[in-house]
């Protein structure tokens, strides 16, 4: 016999967008699809190619056709489809150096293209963060600028052009991670701003996302207090339901950045914050970049279950965010239906991007092009989270294909010699930086190898925050394409 909360695990189900670990699906997810779990998301660790992405989410859709499937795909730094071999599309961060919405709205529609075929839904993007603090560790070259309004007008591109390709975007991270010095993987960042400044500032790119239709807005685990002083953004009703919902009009789904993140975990609980965030107005909750199993999934699950006996959480509210997860899984099954706006850019419209978007300045730019086998270094940071340390990065590889005989070394914080440019001799020596402003033993390697080649030619793959070399060369982002489009540059290749 059916109890009065016979049906609250399935309703609980229908608002976890887990993900789990394997390049097929688990017996556990699909039988919880069978049971009311209405999403799920991929990571690096699911994909092999798109191919076999394609057969994933097949299997998938044989258990319950209108599962949302969605991915964390910048088509920047930030990489999950080409996880294994980088981007192919230069990034955020250098659309916003080229300032050309109809460029911005190409690259993200080819990418929407691309996910639809591969059975993707959702995608966590894009970045609509105006990154005005260059000491963030977590943004960066991640956000399309440090203007607002640029920002902005890159974000409704960008959300035209994905959604014209049959992928549901997902603007974020809101109210606006830009102005931090915290990792919010790591600990609670704190925004300071004014309500002037973050309405002048912060919210401009999210109310453009809104106006351009964006069906979904993930929160950020962002302290603000002109906002709430007490409740991060995720767990915040007076931001989530206040702000977003009642005075930006937002009436699609918001999902949670990852809800094991120690920003909200540490002071929550996994599954307290997660019952917080769907009290406050949050629709859906992502989980499993870290915790990826099934016990994972049945913790929050049961969780939410008791939060509604309790009389914690209303009923009323988590059948309000399963009517929105079941309305943007329509919206999924429609855009599938009717297919993309037309077929993918027959050029390769990324490597066009990340060719525009490189810029060369410096006392000696004619130095340029080198035509013989160079010395590459690569200094190598330690990367965020959201990044991975899976995806390859730099120049070497491609210079090594125009100029036949280059080396490559790369260095770490630890390991950087007295001179990092003594294995040059008299070949021309190229040092490769990322975010040479945010390491102080990085901007040293690099002071020491100048000081003992100063003909060196410094390619920045981050944010070019600090312009030294002879010629200075900035792509404005660390992806495949860019590294291309930067080998191209140094030999002249185009």
């Amino acid at each position: 016999m059916t109890t009065p909360t016979g049906h609250l695990p399935a309703l609980a189900a229908a608002v976890l967008q887990p993900g789990f670990v394997g390049t097929t699906p688990p017996d556990w997810v699909c039988r919880w699809l069978g049971e009311g779990l209405g999403s799920v998301v991929l990571f690096a660790r699911n994909v092999v190619d798109p191919e076999q992405v394609a057969t994933l989410t097949a299997t998938l859709r044989a258990e319950r056709p209108d599962v949302i499937v969605a991915i964390d795909e910048e088509a920047g730094d930030v990489t999950r489809l080409e996880s294994a071999q980088g981007s192919s599309r230069p990034g955020n961060f250098a659309l916003g150096v080229v300032d050309d919405p109809e460029l911005t709205e190409a690259v993200a529609r080819d990418l929407g293209i691309e996910l639809a075929a591969a059975g993707v839904t959702l995608n966590y993007a894009p970045d609509a963060d105006v990154n005005s603090n260059p000491a963030n560790p977590v943004i960066g070259v991640r956000s399309f600028g440090a203007d607002p309004a640029l920002v902005a007008r890159h974000t409704a591109a960008w959300v035209s052009g994905l959604q014209a390709g049959g992928v549901a975007a997902c603007a974020k991270h809101f109210p606006g991670h830009g102005d931090t010095r915290v990792d919010s993987h790591h600990d609670l960042p704190r925004i300071t701003a004014d309500r002037h400044r973050l309405d002048t500032c912060e919210l401009v790119p999210f109310r453009a996302a809104v106006a351009a239709g964006v069906q979904a807005v993930m929160t950020g685990h962002l302290l603000v207090p002109a906002l709430d002083p007490q409740l991060p953004a995720t767990l915040s009703q007076r931001i989530l339901s206040g702000l977003l919902r009642d005075e930006m009009g937002f009436s699609g789904v918001v999902v949670t950045d990852a809800v094991e993140m120690r920003a909200v975990a540490d002071r929550y609980g996994f599954a307290g914050a997660t019952v917080r965030a769907l009290a406050a107005g949050a629709d859906a909750i992502c989980v499993g970049g870290e915790r990826a199993d099934e016990q994972a999934a049945r913790e929050l699950r049961d969780a939410i279950v008791a939060a509604v006996v309790s009389g914690e959480l209303p009923e009323e509210r988590l059948a309000e965010a399963a009517k929105r997860v079941g309305q943007l899984a329509a919206w999924t099954m429609a855009a599938r239906a009717a297919g993309p706006a037309g077929a993918r850019d027959a050029a390769d419209v990324g490597l066009v991007a990340a060719r525009r978007a490189v810029r060369v300045t410096g006392p000696a730019t004619d130095a340029l092009p080198l035509t013989r086998a160079a010395h590459v270094v690569e200094f190598e940071p330690l990367r965020n989270i959201a990044i991975g340390a899976e995806t390859p990065w730099g120049i070497g590889a491609p210079l090594g294909e125009l100029l036949p005989g280059t080396s490559t070394v790369r260095y770490a914080e630890p390991d950087v010699p007295a001179n990092p440019g003594a294995g040059a001799g008299a070949r021309p020596l190229v040092l490769v930086v990322r975010d040479l402003h945010r390491h102080d033993w990085m901007f040293a390697a690099v002071r020491r190898a100048l000081a003992a080649r100063p003909d060196a030619v410094v390619v920045e793959m981050g944010v070019p925050e600090v312009v030294t070399g002879a010629v200075h060369l900035a792509t404005h982002g660390a992806t495949r394409a860019s590294g291309r489009a930067a080998a191209e540059v140094l030999t002249g290749a185009r």
